[in-house]
């Protein structure tokens, strides 16, 4: 039987020194989430993980329907995590598209996503409402976390407007804003980043003023082919060829 993965919110703790195993109590999303849906029993082995970057293998001891207890046996270190740090601002859009981009910029070993309103914006959210979206985008990237083994979650940080994202990453790392009508391509950079801020537009694509904007905040136009992409394509393919330059495949630079 495969051992879930499961992602907790609560402080884990590991076994002392010559100690066989620890106690820990698990509530909320991942005790109903073990109990509930999967409808493990005690004795029952799981992995747990809250974000830190290890993996806790566990046993199952007692399990209710809202609390269970685990006794945490070994610690793992994380190996699913990119060198290359990736910060995705990705304008909103409309149905599951949102949860598309962020379920596979997760898969795809991104770090942090915010959503960015745009002159094209399909999606206005009043204060409650983006609250709820918020936290439902959050829970999506848990999900994808739990399914691709990742031990850390990429955090969805609250909706900002597109010039002041521009502003605070501008600064930081290598900043990119890709368009099918730019002719410069990622290879053609010499120095490999470390960090990597990538910008995609909405359905309808970015105005000419908005990339403007973004070049003088510092952003770098690329091009990654002649097609237009649709807004949920575009960051699954971006991340994908920077994980192969720079990130996980540490591909060959030209």
């Amino acid at each position: 039987m495969r051992i879930p993965t499961i992602y907790t919110d609560a402080s884990l703790d590991t076994p002392a020194s010559g100690s066989p195993a620890c106690s820990n109590v698990i509530e909320g999303n991942a005790a109903h989430h073990i109990a509930n849906v999967l409808r493990m029993k005690p004795g029952d082995q799981v992995r747990l993980f809250n974000g830190d970057g290890f993996f806790y293998h566990a046993t199952l001891v007692t399990c209710a329907k809202k609390q269970i207890s685990v006794e945490i046996t070994q610690v793992e270190a994380s190996t699913s995590e990119s060198s290359l740090h990736t910060h995705l601002g990705q304008v909103m859009s409309r149905g599951d598209r949102m949860d598309y981009a962020i379920q596979k910029s997760t898969e795809l070993g991104v770090n942090e996503i915010t959503p960015l309103m745009s002159e094209r914006c399909e999606l206005k959210l009043k204060a409650e409402r983006e609250n709820k979206r918020l936290e439902h985008w959050q829970q999506v990237a848990i999900s994808a976390a739990e399914q691709c083994g990742r031990a850390s979650v990429p955090v969805i940080h609250p909706v900002c407007s597109l010039d002041e994202w521009l502003r605070r990453q501008g600064t930081q790392g290598l900043s990119l804003v890709f368009h099918h009508r730019d002719t410069q391509n990622l290879t053609q950079i010499q120095t490999a980043p470390s960090h990597v801020n990538l910008l995609i537009g909405p359905e309808g694509g970015l105005s000419a003023d908005e990339i403007a904007r973004a070049r003088q905040a510092n952003f770098l136009a690329c091009t990654f082919g002649p097609r237009v992409m649709r807004t949920e394509t575009a960051p699954v393919a971006c991340l994908s060829i920077l994980q192969w330059l720079w990130g996980d495949f540490q591909g060959p630079q030209t």
